[in-house]
């Protein structure tokens, strides 16, 4: 099963100060047909205008992960974490039983434009932890690279939920394939770019919801970047 979601399907929130597009439901954005998918649950493409960001404010038993795609994002936390994650890194966050942390962009007169996606974790109550790293471009070229997973496969960063993210980088005759188990579920994101994903055409922002699948197969990109997800069901 492949369903198609348009980009401007997507919900829409302007903050003013922040600008996001949410995937699935989130905060005064509610659509019964895209509450999640798997144990994915959310991702918004945000972006937070110079010298502005989100305050210190609370999470737990979650999985984050920030993708940063221009800019750069200061985080600090309540585990002593004080980072900035530029782009092509990776950065992952588990709430556990508690932290609480402030997302900002202090650059003068660029915006931060990134990926925040959210993942249910496998188990409940742990201690809440950090890490962030830098995936090259190199590796993403041409190819689906492991960025984050249960194990931290590959130099991946690890995280506690029954999901795997890649993310790759195709213009012209660049392709690669993932197999799949059928069981399981995938999603596929589209930063930018154009790309073609099992015959479905695809433009920035624009996701592929899959279902019973054996395999992904990429081609025919134009300046595009992925994100592709396998879920557990």
């Amino acid at each position: 099963m492949l369903s198609l979601r348009k980009s401007q399907e997507r919900g829409y929130a302007d903050h003013g100060w922040l600008k996001s597009y949410h995937s699935f439901s989130f905060a005064n954005y509610y659509d019964a047909e895209h509450l999640g998918w798997g144990n994915l649950l959310v991702i918004n493409e945000d972006r937070i205008a110079a010298g502005t960001g989100f305050g210190t404010h609370g999470h737990r038993d979650m999985e984050i992960i920030s993708y940063v795609l221009s800019g750069e994002l200061a985080h600090k936390d309540s585990m002593g974490n004080v980072k900035g994650i530029p782009p092509g890194d990776v950065q992952r966050m588990s709430a556990g039983t508690g932290v609480r942390h402030s997302e900002f962009n202090h650059a003068d007169g660029q915006t931060t434009h990134f990926l925040q996606i959210w993942i249910q974790p496998s188990q409940l109550g742990i201690q809440p932890g950090y890490e962030q790293k830098t995936i090259p471009a190199a590796s993403k070229r041409g190819a689906l690279a492991l960025v984050a997973s249960p194990d931290g496969a590959f130099d991946s960063v690890s995280m506690n939920a029954d999901a795997r993210l890649y993310a790759g980088l195709f213009d012209g005759a660049e392709e690669a394939s993932l197999t799949l188990n059928a069981e399981r579920k995938a999603y596929v994101h589209l930063i930018r770019g154009e790309l073609e994903v099992n015959g479905q055409q695809l433009v920035g922002g624009d996701a592929l919801k899959m279902a019973g699948e054996t395999r992904i197969s990429l081609q025919k990109g134009r300046d595009a970047e992925v994100l592709v997800f396998d879920l557990a069901a």
